[in-house]
C-alpha cells in the first residue's frame, strides 16, 4: 500500500492520541463481552453520557489495508463526534437513560426521538464495524460460519461476490451487512447513511462501512479495492459467529 502513515511522516501514537483526547469520556474495555455489548457504548449511571469504545486492536494493526492515519480521522474524529453530539442532544431528554440500541429502536418508531437517530445509529454502527475486523482476518470462514455461508449462498465465492456487489453498489454513504434471517439463513443487505438493521428488528453479524471517510485516505475513489481488502484480509468471522449465537 503506497499511502502509509510512514510515507506522510506521521507519528502513529501521537496522532491518534491527539485526535481522541477530549473527544469522549473514559473508554469502554476493549472487545470484551457478548456481541450486544461490544456493539454499543455504555451509559454512565444518572447521566446522558455515552462513551467512545476503545478500538479492539492497536491503531496500526490493520495496516496496510487500513492505516493509522485513516483511523485518526475515522475513529478519532468522526466516531468521536457522533458520540459527543449525541450526548449534547440528549441532555434533559426523556431518552437520556436509554442504551444505544434502545434509543435506535425507539427513534425508528417514535417521532419525538427521531432527532437522535443519526448520531445514535452512527455511534452504534461504528462500534460494531471496529469489531467486524481483526488483523489477519478475512478469507473463507470455518466451522459453523462456513456451514451457514454454504447453506445460505451456495459457497463462499458466491457470498463474496454478493457482499462485494452490495458494498460497492451502495449509492453514496452507507453500510453493507451480513445479517441472520428469521428463517435461519444468512442474508446480505445495504443501508444508506446511518440506517442499521437493528432499527428494523434484524440481527447483524458483521458490517463494512462504505462512507468515504472509511477508505478515501488509503484507497481514494477505489471503493471496490477497499471492500476486497475487507473481505480478504480483515473480516472477523469469530465476531460473526458470536453474534450468530
Amino acid at each position: 500500500m503506497k499511502n502509509t502513515p510512514q510515507s506522510r511522516g506521521i507519528t502513529r501514537r501521537g496522532l491518534i492520541g491527539g485526535t481522541i483526547a477530549g473527544s469522549a469520556a473514559a473508554a469502554l474495555a476493549s472487545n470484551a463481552g457478548a456481541a450486544g455489548i461490544v456493539g454499543a457504548a455504555a451509559v454512565s449511571p444518572g447521566a446522558a453520557r455515552h462513551e467512545l469504545p476503545k478500538l479492539p486492536w492497536a491503531d496500526d494493526a490493520l495496516q496496510p489495508y487500513i492505516t493509522a492515519n485513516t483511523l485518526s480521522f475515522h475513529y478519532g474524529k468522526h466516531h468521536a463526534a457522533y458520540v459527543s453530539k449525541l450526548n449534547a442532544s440528549l441532555e434533559g431528554s426523556d431518552a437520556k437513560d436509554m442504551s444505544l440500541k434502545e434509543l435506535i429502536v425507539s427513534a425508528a418508531k417514535n417521532e419525538a426521538h427521531k432527532k437522535f437517530f443519526n448520531n445514535a445509529a452512527q455511534a452504534w454502527n461504528h462500534a460494531f464495524y471496529w469489531n467486524s475486523m481483526r488483523p489477519g482476518g478475512g478469507g473463507e470462514p470455518s466451522g459453523k460460519m462456513a456451514e451457514k455461508i454454504a447453506a445460505s449462498f451456495g459457497d463462499y465465492s458466491k457470498f463474496k461476490a454478493q457482499f462485494a456487489a452490495a458494498a460497492g453498489g451502495q449509492f453514496g454513504s452507507g453500510w453493507a451487512w451480513l445479517v441472520a434471517g428469521a428463517d435461519g439463513k444468512l442474508a446480505i443487505e445495504a443501508t444508506a447513511n446511518a440506517d442499521t438493521p437493528i432499527a428494523h428488528g434484524r440481527k447483524p453479524l458483521v458490517t463494512c462501512d462504505v462512507w468515504e471517510h472509511a477508505y478515501y485516505l488509503d484507497f481514494q475513489n477505489r471503493r471496490p479495492d477497499y471492500v476486497a481488502a475487507f473481505l480478504d484480509h480483515l473480516l472477523n468471522w469469530d465476531f460473526a459467529e458470536k453474534n450468530l449465537g
